[in-house]
This record gives structure tokens, C-alpha cells and sequence, in this order.
């Protein structure tokens, strides 16, 4: 039995649901995300105590559907705290003449290359550069910011000598001591 999947899930003032067979929508003060659902797992609404909460509940036997039981829920609540608060990202470039900055909706970034990275920002995100070396990365797709935020790092990964390239803010690199003479 999955315990992520056991819990309903309230939603918070001002968040309607519409469930409309296996894809489920979900509409926020941020705007709306829409989802479907694995084919064995049912949504239902039900209010209680003057609130409106979401139950999911497997078709089959719970043993055998429990990992998409609970990803079911999770995904959804994602959807919930992305339309109402949303998701941020922050990256920093560390190293000497790395800069970033945005120009309508592309990201370009100098990283040490011979060549300027220039990278398409995707519908529904949006970017802003801090200082020319703090990016921060901001929508309601959890699934979305993340991935953006990893091309983002992908370009030039923090080197475990020096500690050169792109970062999450709280990421710790473990350095290593380098040659010795």
C-alpha cells in the first residue's frame, strides 16, 4: 500500500479541480495544468469539512499499482502548489568572465567557451539574471523548471578542481587536492 497515495489531498482556497475521466485539471491564481493519469488509478472529489479534497484509489490490487498510486498524487499536488505558489530554480556561475543574461526569450550565457550558449526559453518559464552570474529559473511546471534548470547546468557542470561552471545555489562540490609536485 503506497502511504503517499493513502493521504487525500485538500485543496487550498481559490483551486478548482476537474476531473474528466483519466486527465484531471487544475486551476490556480497562477493559471492552469493539466495531466493524465495512469489508467488503473481513479480520482474522486469529495468536500469535506467545507473543504475540497482529491482521493485517489487504485483499481486492481494495491500491491502491484502502489508506485503509480503514490506518483499519481504526487503529480497532482505538484499541480497544486505550482498553480497557487510555483517553482524556482537558482543557478550560479562561478569562474572568471562567465556571465549570463536574457534577451527576449533567449538565455545567453558566456562560459568560457570560443563561442557564445545561446538557449531558447521554453513557453510557461521565465528567466532572470542577478549580478550577470545568478540565474533563476520560475514557473508553475515543476517538471518543466527543473529540466530547464539542468540544460542550463548541463553546459558547463562544475569541475571538481577548481569549482568552475554552473551550480545550484545550494549544491556542494566536493574539490579534490590536484597534483602535487
Amino acid at each position: 500500500m503506497s502511504r503517499v497515495g493513502k493521504k487525500p489531498l485538500p485543496l487550498p482556497k481559490g483551486v478548482e479541480a476537474t476531473i474528466n475521466g483519466r486527465s484531471i485539471t487544475i486551476k490556480g491564481a497562477k493559471g492552469s495544468l493539466t495531466t493524465e493519469l495512469p489508467a488503473d488509478i481513479t480520482v474522486t472529489s469529495a468536500v469535506n469539512e467545507g473543504t475540497t479534497e482529491l482521493t485517489f484509489e487504485p483499481k486492481g490490487n494495491p500491491r502491484t499499482l502502489s508506485a503509480a498510486w503514490g506518483t499519481a498524487r504526487a503529480l497532482v499536488n505538484n499541480m497544486v502548489l505550482g498553480t497557487t505558489t510555483g517553482f524556482s530554480i537558482s543557478l550560479k556561475l562561478i569562474g572568471v568572465g562567465y556571465r549570463a543574461a536574457v534577451q527576449g526569450q533567449q538565455l545567453n550565457m558566456t562560459l568560457g567557451y570560443s563561442h557564445p550558449i545561446e538557449i531558447k526559453i521554453p513557453a510557461g518559464l521565465s528567466v532572470e539574471v542577478k549580478d550577470q552570474t545568478e540565474v533563476t529559473v520560475s514557473g508553475m511546471d515543476k517538471q518543466k523548471v527543473g529540466e530547464f534548470a539542468a540544460n542550463v547546468r548541463s553546459r558547463r557542470a562544475p569541475e571538481p578542481f577548481k569549482g568552475k561552471g554552473v551550480r545550484y545555489t545550494n549544491e556542494f562540490i566536493s574539490m579534490k587536492e590536484g597534483k602535487k609536485k
